[in-house]
């Protein structure tokens, strides 16, 4: 490749952003995102949510619900830079999506509402954030509200976050009088126009603010100066930092995920949106900054680096599915190479390849074809068959597999049936799509009574999955009321001796192990140790007492709840020279484990951290609703505006319709979002009654 080529190549690159809005629901992700499509000039109308118009939430069940429900990808230009754009769901029980559009985008911005500061799923979404390490800015939002802080809600960041959020900017006003904003950076007022916050007026800052504003930014330079060598030493000599100095200082800080800048504004009313667009640009990372992403040879095991280049060999990875009447759609970040329309290309998965009909840059549901896609974009295909979330598809003769994603454990599950028996099939065929496409979602058919059952990650999820089933594709069907699915773990350590010895002519099969089993938080299924001195068992039969340990583990026994916590060591036992084989150590193995459990079992539920939102005059009525269901308390605020937020813990269990029950409370006022916090015991007496009625069933 040429020198001028290749600087080409940098520069379109240098030029490109990926990155996503995430949030806690109803923080204002979508209509942030709407408007950088219309400040941006993609779209021509604003779409709003309340009315079911955004152009990010195209599915029937967002627009009637005014919550997203899957991560949509678009497209657009700010300057001379191409902006890939992914809306995320805010709602826990859509997690996946947040999961997976992370996984593949190198930069984030997360909103915040300036009222209620950091709420349960910002946290959550925040966290995923860390795990892919993905460089990220935060937006206040909704600064014109009743109760709006912007301070306050920096402060939520810091200390429920643990980031180090930094203001760059200070808000000039507040509440209904919020009309601008002071940038740190450069020291000047950006103040909106009253009918179009698209217009905005730079100017010196008021006198009344400058002092305010010269200590802002002093604790602002403070913060990041110790992200640059060259910044920090001429700070503490006590030098004049210029901007273009602090600008490359936060950009490193950012990068580094040492610093999170902080901007302030208004989506709903246009205000603030262009102020974080100049600072994607300038602080979120381009797909060159990002560090190179390592893959495996299938073939050898090698480690495997493409560099982010079109004329590298092909790799990139499928990060969402979705079945669509006219071919399904798969997702795609491509991070070395170039993927050609027509072309066929290699599933290190699968060991097969995969056909690109169509290739496509996505607009929420629009497409805009191509004929070629090159390092470091996003894009959509049509016509690829086996390809499931985290595939990895590149070229045979350069074959490479990415790390696949990992996704939590469902909590929740039910009957589902056609109402027609002619439906059976169609129906099964459907869920397979939808099992396909949410690496969350679950579906089994029970060997006992023939049912199927599907499993999700909430109520609102499976709920969601059922109109789609009935409205989208016209099956009616009935549903079995929800069930949650229960954990369970031993009551205690306990020490066994497993013999598994059967003699019915010729060889038998002869193993005894002996196993110590106790419980562990930090473990989650199962873990087995091996403690065997002296050869009392051989080597190559120790792994098949811990794949019978782990198999019982997981298969749950009697009750079929899979166990967890759980830790063996094998410390002794006893082989025999003719009789002994891997299967009969399995078989000791899986009895070993139904010895430590009998008597000493202990059911677990799924625990859910809860925040309610609801009118001060209503929350003694839902802390004493939420008390009834099991609830602890641990936090109750109120902001102003007379609005309450209350945190805490409740069981899954007890909170089926709680939505209903909540809008009657609070005369339809409020509001509550919830998300897995652990697995603790079930009471003993609410225990019996959950085994009393699955043996009914």
């Amino acid at each position: 490749m040429s020198d001028k080529k290749e600087s080409a190549e940098v520069t379109r690159i240098r030029h490109t952003r990926n990155f996503g809005v995430i949030a806690h629901i109803d923080a204002g992700k979508t209509t942030f995102s709407e408007r950088v499509l219309y400040i941006t000039g993609k779209s021509h109308k604003i779409g709003e949510v309340h009315d079911g118009g955004a152009t990010m939430d195209y599915m029937q069940e967002e627009r009637e619900r005014g919550i997203t429900i899957t991560s949509a990808a678009t497209s657009c230009d700010w300057g001379k830079y191409k902006m890939s754009l992914i809306d995320t769901p805010g709602h826990v029980d859509f997690t996946v999506e947040v999961e997976r559009s992370l996984r593949v985008l190198d930069g984030a911005v997360g909103v915040f509402c300036a009222v209620a500061g950091v709420q349960p799923q910002s946290e959550t979404v925040w966290r995923q954030g860390n795990r892919y390490k993905v460089p990220r800015i935060a937006f206040v939002n909704k600064m014109d509200r009743t109760g709006a802080d912007f301070y306050k809600a920096v402060e939520s960041m810091k200390t429920r976050l643990g980031a180090n959020a930094v203001p760059v900017v200070m808000p000039i006003g507040k509440e209904k009088d919020f009309i601008g904003l002071v940038d740190l950076i450069e020291m000047r007022a950006c103040i909106w126009a009253d009918n179009d916050a698209r217009e905005m007026t730079v100017s010196d800052i008021p006198d009344e603010l400058k002092e305010e504003a010269a200590k802002q930014r002093e604790i602002m330079i403070e913060a990041v100066a110790e992200c640059h060598d060259d910044v920090l030493e001429k700070f503490i000599e006590g030098e004049e930092v210029t901007n273009d100095e602090i600008k490359m200082a936060i950009r490193k800080g950012t990068l580094d995920l040492k610093v999170t800048p902080v901007f302030c504004g208004s989506a709903f009313k246009d205000k603030g949106v262009q102020n974080v667009l100049d600072a994607i640009i300038d602080f979120l990372p381009s797909p060159l900054d990002v560090p190179p992403i390592v893959g495996i040879n299938p073939e050898t095991d090698e480690s495997v680096t493409y560099a982010l280049r079109s004329d590298q060999p092909f790799a990139s990875l499928v990060f969402k599915t979705i079945s669509d009447p006219n071919g399904d759609l798969t997702f795609i970040r491509i991070y070395s190479g170039e993927m050609k329309q027509g072309e066929r290309y290699y599933n290190g998965r699968t060991r097969r390849y995969e056909r690109v009909g169509r290739l496509m840059r996505m607009h929420a549901e629009q497409r805009e074809p191509m004929d070629i896609a090159k390092a470091g974009d996003i894009v959509a295909v049509v016509g690829v068959k086996d390809a499931i979330t985290g595939d990895t598809l590149s070229t045979r003769d350069n074959p490479v597999v990415y790390e696949a994603m990992t996704f939590p454990d469902t909590v929740i599950s039910m009957a589902i049936e056609p109402q027609s028996a002619g439906d059976r099939d169609k129906l099964s065929s459907i869920i397979g799509k939808m099992v396909r496409e949410d690496p969350t979602f679950k579906a089994v058919t029970d060997e006992q009574t023939g049912q199927m059952v599907i499993s999700g990650m909430g109520e609102l999820h499976l709920e969601v999955k059922c109109n789609t089933i009935k409205n989208e594709h016209k099956i009616g069907v009935s549903v079995g009321r929800p069930k949650v699915a229960y954990k369970m773990t031993l009551k205690g350590p306990k020490s066994v001796e497993a013999r598994h010895i059967k003699q019915s002519g010729g060889s038998g099969q002869f193993a005894v192990a002996r196993v110590n089993f106790s419980v562990r938080d930090d473990v989650e299924f199962c873990e087995f140790v091996d403690k065997i001195k002296g050869g009392s068992v051989p080597r190559e039969y120790i792994p098949a007492v811990g794949n019978g340990i782990t198999s019982a583990v997981k298969g749950g026994g009697r009750m079929g709840f899979p166990f967890c916590k759980v830790v063996a060591e094998l410390y002794d036992g006893q082989s025999h020279d003719v009789d002994s084989s891997v299967m009969a150590f399995e078989a000791a193995g899986v009895l070993a484990f139904r010895k430590a459990s009998e008597g000493n079992s202990l059911l677990l539920e799924p625990i859910m951290k809860i925040e309610v939102e609801a009118p001060e005059d209503k929350t003694g009525d839902v802390i004493g609703d939420l008390s009834s269901r099991r609830g602890v308390i641990e936090e109750m605020v109120t902001k102003p505006g007379g609005i309450s937020y209350v945190t805490g813990k409740v069981p899954l269990s007890e909170m089926f319709q709680y939505s209903t029950m909540l809008r009657s409370l609070t005369q339809g006022r409020g509001t509550y979002s919830m998300e897995p916090a652990s697995y603790e015991a079930v009471p003993p007496n609410i225990a019996e009654k959950v085994l009393e009625d699955l043996s009914k069933d």
